[in-house]
């Protein structure tokens, strides 16, 4: 009976000790400026489990007027400390028409921004978390140059860094459509060349790609 006694006082204080355990609570917004330029404000944040460890992490779009950042924040917890760490950032334009739009699905960072003006390059990357690196790698880059005012045609680049391919499209401008139909799109041009893992830091230009594009004559 004494035996009984004693582990179920053992089971009790292990159960309180464990519910006693501190809570990793969410980055304030102060916390994300942190991280940030002086003078930045935090334009859009998504909280959720990046890397799978039961623990919370952060992706979030923030910066000022002459640099604008995307970066994540793995959250991470153990005997001595617990908290979150940067682990990722790439830069974004910054001439935002609109906030960046943050979404995770199927183990995958997907980051929709639309930049620029009357000119606008609507861009998808899509990042996947390393075990082996622990980095955020991009998996997938879709970027689409266009007219706003269906002036000008317009460029699709569509890169899947896992396998090498890439798909660039061009659009005449359609006189008589409008919205999805502004455009009449040729026949896809398929390229392949693999290339090295590219991390977040690593992250290209869409431009500066859609600009190579337009410039081999996609």
């Amino acid at each position: 009976m004494t035996m009984w006694v004693g582990m179920g006082l053992v089971l009790a204080f292990a159960g309180a000790a464990w519910a006693q355990e501190p809570k990793l609570e969410p980055m304030t917004t102060q916390m994300l400026l942190d991280y940030l330029p002086d003078d930045s404000h935090v334009e859009n944040r998504l909280d959720g489990d990046f890397n799978g460890d039961g623990i919370g992490d952060t992706a979030y779009v923030g910066g000022n007027d002459e640099k604008r950042l995307l970066k994540v924040m793995l959250g991470y917890k153990d005997e001595l400390d617990w908290g979150h760490s940067p682990t990722g950032e790439a830069e974004l334009e910054v001439a935002p028409l609109g906030s960046a739009s943050l979404s995770f699905k199927k183990g995958v960072l997907i980051v929709e921004d639309l930049t620029g003006g009357t000119t606008a390059t609507a861009t998808t990357y899509r990042y996947r978390y390393d075990a082996q690196t622990q980095r955020m790698r991009l998996i997938g880059l879709d970027a689409e140059r266009y007219s706003r005012t269906n002036s000008h045609d317009s460029l699709k680049f569509s890169w899947n860094l896992l396998n090498g391919a890439r798909i660039v499209q061009r659009g005449h401008v359609n006189d008589s459509g409008q919205g999805d139909e502004a455009y009449r799109y040729g026949p896809e041009r398929k390229l392949s060349s693999k290339s090295a893992p590219v991390y977040m830091e690593d992250t290209p230009s869409p431009d500066a790609l859609l600009d190579a594009e337009a410039g081999a004559g996609g």
